[in-house]
């Protein structure tokens, strides 16, 4: 089993919150997660020294393998120059060189795909066909039983109210190529509040026998919450259980002090198309807020 804790929108500059960034650091360290995926808005206006506040808040999260994608938050908007010509540089010296990446641990692959277009989208993203030729080449290589997955800071799909984001451009055609390369998990941000659910909510897709997961994290530590999550903040945990997916969406509270969890989501893992009960009741943790807790024991 592995645990990836998904956080994302940090927006370090003005609308960040220390207090809320402290906490995630806190539930962080409880949770022991094999990998963190942080998708995107490191920063609220791509200075320089917001940048330097979010590598030192990046340096104190657990040593584990991280991957990292920018949002477009991330390049320059007002200093048109810049944001023309090097508009990623302080996002390459502060956060990470490479945009486009790879990471692997035992029974994941996850391919991080830049989806910042400042020259051409400066709110709205892209994928380029380079970019998915990149994900099929790194997942072409990835061991058959790896759960293989994408982190990309723009959503594929909508979140499921009455803000009526846009999705990607060629959203449709980005889905069916990345689920013919077996892709099982898609995380990303951008949206300011979670939505958790299956590429087939919104395009049942060429192959129709199943979908991708969709895990959408709110805004981990800013004050920019949209829609049922203003005001708010969120992130998620993603575990790797025997046989599916399950998703558990953190929120923060101020009375409690911190994070706790809210919601749960559970998903059958490709090729299975529903749950085998029996060995998904003896991973069930007796108290699921707790993840330190023994398995439950005996019946339901």
């Amino acid at each position: 089993m592995a645990t990836i804790v998904h956080g994302s929108d940090l927006h370090f500059g003005k609308p960040h919150d220390p207090e809320v960034a402290e906490a995630f650091l806190a539930s962080t360290e409880e949770l022991s997660p094999d990998l963190l995926v942080i998708s995107g808005d490191f920063t609220q206006r791509a200075k320089v020294r917001e940048y330097e506040a979010a590598r030192s808040f990046l340096d104190r999260l657990p040593p584990v393998p991280r991957v990292v994608t920018p949002g477009n938050h991330d390049v320059p908007l007002y200093r048109a120059f810049e944001r023309l010509v090097a508009p990623f540089r302080n996002y390459k010296t502060y956060i990470r060189e490479q945009l486009d990446t790879v990471t692997r641990i035992p029974g994941l692959t996850v391919v991080s795909l830049n989806t910042a277009a400042p020259r051409r989208a400066i709110v709205n993203g892209r994928i380029r066909a380079h970019q998915l030729e990149f994900a099929r080449a790194a997942f072409g290589e990835a061991p058959t039983e790896d759960l293989k997955a994408v982190v990309a800071h723009h959503h594929l799909a909508p979140a499921p109210d009455y803000e009526k984001d846009h999705p990607l451009p060629r959203a449709r055609r980005i889905l069916d190529a990345l689920k013919a390369m077996g892709v099982e998990l898609i995380m990303g941000g951008h949206l300011h509040r979670a939505y958790i659910g299956n590429s087939m909510d919104v395009y049942p897709g060429r192959d129709r026998s199943r979908g991708i997961v969709i895990v959408q994290s709110g805004t981990t530590t800013s004050r920019r919450g949209r829609a049922r999550e203003r005001a708010k903040n969120s992130f998620n945990v993603v575990r790797l259980r025997d046989g599916y997916l399950e998703v558990t969406h953190h929120m923060y509270f101020s009375e409690r002090g911190g994070f706790a969890p809210v919601s749960m989501h559970a998903f059958p893992r490709f090729p299975n198309r529903w749950f085998h009960w029996g060995s998904i009741e003896s991973q069930l943790p007796s108290n699921p807020g707790d993840p330190g807790k023994p398995p439950r024991k005996g019946g339901p």
